[in-house]
């Protein structure tokens, strides 16, 4: 904990927005990245020896490297962000290190991105703004057989983790009458069962055969990289869409492009990616898949959210309380 005769040293990775960097500054000695470069690791280290706290976002690797060197002063990590897959959470616990996120302030947004996804493929709305807007398709006008999608409405839909996320994807699904599966390490709510209509699966492999449409919105974590594996993709019906807004490392990509390179599967709507930022070439060249540059959470509102409940965390802490979003190991 530092000195109570001057202010804290809060080291910023990334920009954030600029009322949340103000209020920041206002607190602490607020240290921000105004070029908003993503640090280096050496930098990363550097800044973990000098911070009381570290603002690392979900892009930074603030691994056993970063933290088994940071400084003594270093003793609470406040993600900007849900997903604590960029923190080497056992590192920080045995190091007496806190590691704080932001939870339930981005469901709305990327629920509302999933569903957008969910839209997008099957009626192949990215597919027809791209040919409307090239000078070479030469629009002929409606016709009856032109830029046939497929309906929505009656499919079954498979949420891969029915948490926050996946239960607002859920209600939004239901409204445009799509029937509701799912599949999670434990069945939710009698009550919330009934209100979604939704059917619980135990069994993942069997969920993913019967499904329409698959949507992820599990947190990646060492049980669930590769959840979708290169065997369970194999189980998806031909006619099947899957839609990822939660993290690339779930599905195996490689894998993915190839089945929809070879028709495997009817397309695929991805906000995430394995290799970020690197996406796998197929992916980016197929018709049939939409693919976005990580957007899901990102809206002006969902930001400043986010950066007020770092705010709230670190407060909390340096006045010798528990950080309201504190992140346990076993809670990843």
């Amino acid at each position: 904990m530092p000195s109570s005769t001057r202010k804290p040293v809060i080291i910023v990775t990334r920009k954030l927005p600029d009322v949340v960097e103000t209020r920041m500054r206002e607190l602490f000695d607020a240290r921000l990245n105004v070029d908003d470069r993503p640090l280096t690791q050496s930098e990363l280290v550097e800044a973990a020896k000098t911070a009381d706290v570290l603002v690392p976002t979900v892009t930074d690797r603030i691994d056993r490297a970063v933290i088994s060197q940071a400084g003594p002063n270093l003793k609470l990590i406040a993600n900007f962000g849900t997903g604590v897959d960029n923190i080497d959470l056992d590192t920080a616990r045995n190091r007496g290190v806190i590691v704080t996120n932001t939870p339930g302030v981005l469901t709305e947004d990327t629920a509302d991105m999933t569903m957008a996804l969910i839209l997008a493929v099957p009626r192949r709305l990215a597919e027809g703004a791209v040919y409307l807007k090239d000078p070479k398709s030469h629009w002929g006008g409606w016709s009856p057989t032109w830029m046939l999608g497929h309906r929505i409405f009656g499919k079954r839909l498979g949420i891969v983790g029915m948490g926050r996320i996946g239960s607002a994807v859920a209600r939004r699904a239901k409204a445009f009458g799509l029937q509701i599966h799912y599949h999670n390490r434990r069945r939710v709510a009698a009550e919330v069962e009934q209100e979604l209509e939704a059917t619980y699966w135990e069994s993942l492999d069997q969920m993913l055969s019967r499904v329409d449409i698959v949507s992820v919105n599990c947190p990646h974590t060492p049980a669930t990289y590769h959840l979708l594996s290169a065997r369970r993709l194999k189980l998806l019906k031909p006619t099947a869409y899957i839609v990822n807004t939660a993290r690339g490392e779930v599905i195996d990509e490689n894998e993915l492009a190839r089945i929809i390179d070879a028709g495997a599967i009817a397309g695929a709507g991805l906000d995430v990616f394995e290799h970020e930022p690197a996406v796998n070439p197929k992916l980016l060249n197929s018709e049939r898949v939409v693919a976005l540059p990580h957007m899901g959470s990102a809206t002006v509102e969902g930001r400043i959210d986010m950066g007020e409940k770092v705010i709230i965390n670190i407060k909390t802490f340096l006045d010798g309380h528990a950080p309201p979003d504190r992140v346990h190991p076993a809670m990843f």
